[in-house]
């Protein structure tokens, strides 16, 4: 850790980025409301610190070296978040709550976000902040205060509520059918299968699953979340092989439709987890009470 002598300040930070959009400390103080010394003295000192000059003169006009070029992008990153962070707490009331929920993104995105439909009047002092930045402590180091997660119902320190199985279909654009139809499942190889970065070994078991093998079950493009799996699919890329769940509104749309009629259960499931010493925090018991209401719905999964 730095000493703080070692920290640059904010305004040292300002001036600097400022000075790299104009190339001038004259127009970077008119802008920061800063005599031009004021500025010259903050860059000066900056590059004291970092014993890098970050501009040089060249024919009377200002230049950036190869090291301010390299600080400017990690400084504007640190402004940029400094900004964010302050909008984040002054749009909220003193009587306001943050929850903050981690989700894996397809699943976020495609189950999650239509259930908090009515959140906000139920609970208006309650402020979601959803993330899908997913870390195994990040219950426990409190940079999260619920967590979705696919997997075991076992998490150390937490409580794990269960929501849902899945099942998993093959799916692809209907124009990427052959014109003869598939006798075996195998023969979908010849469609290109799309593979879950997540899910490696998804394909090998669902054609495990009925009794067949094949030595493509590992080939074909990988991508990283659902959701591209989703659209790789509905581009014709090849066919994916997905939770039902995610993707019955492109199946009821007609935008994706099943070559074979094989559902996979999977052995893992969804589930809700939290802290075990947060089950009493009144916005954690809420947003679990709200979820158990969804799942209980007509039209939860």
């Amino acid at each position: 850790m730095l000493n703080k002598r070692h920290l640059p300040s904010i305004t040292a930070l300002q001036c600097f980025e400022a000075v790299t959009r104009h190339l001038s400390f004259t127009r970077a103080a008119e802008e920061l409301n800063l005599t031009q010394s004021a500025v010259s003295k903050q860059v000066a000192q900056l590059e004291e610190l970092l014993q890098h000059l970050l501009f040089r003169r060249v024919r009377r006009r200002l230049q950036m070296t190869p090291a301010g070029d390299l600080y400017l992008v990690e400084v504007r990153k640190i402004l940029t978040q400094v900004e964010m962070s302050t909008h984040y707490l002054r749009s909220y009331g003193g009587e306001t709550e943050v929850l903050r929920v981690s989700t894996p993104s397809t699943f976020g995105a495609r189950w999650l976000v239509p259930r908090l439909k009515g959140w906000r009047l139920r609970h208006p002092s309650i402020h979601l902040d959803l993330c899908n930045e997913q870390e195994a402590d990040d219950l426990l180091q409190g940079r999260s205060d619920l967590a979705f997660y696919f997997g075991q119902g076992s998490r150390p320190g937490t409580e794990c509520l269960k929501l849902f199985g899945e099942e998993l279909v093959p799916v692809c654009a209907p124009g990427s059918l052959p014109e003869t139809p598939l006798t075996d499942p195998t023969q979908l190889t010849d469609l290109v299968l799309l593979q879950n970065a997540s899910r490696p070994q998804a394909w090998h078991d669902w054609f495990d699953s009925q009794g067949y093998q094949t030595e493509h079950s590992y080939h074909g493009p990988r991508f990283e979340t659902f959701y591209m799996c989703i659209r790789a699919a509905q581009v014709g890329c090849g066919v994916a092989l997905l939770p039902r769940f995610l993707v019955e509104e492109e199946l009821a749309d007609g935008k994706l439709v099943i070559p074979w009629q094989h559902a996979m259960p999977s052995t893992d499931a969804y589930y809700l987890a939290y802290p075990e010493h947060a089950a009493e925090v009144p916005k954690v018991r809420d947003f679990v009470k709200w979820m158990l209401e969804q799942i209980d719905s007509p039209d939860a999964v």
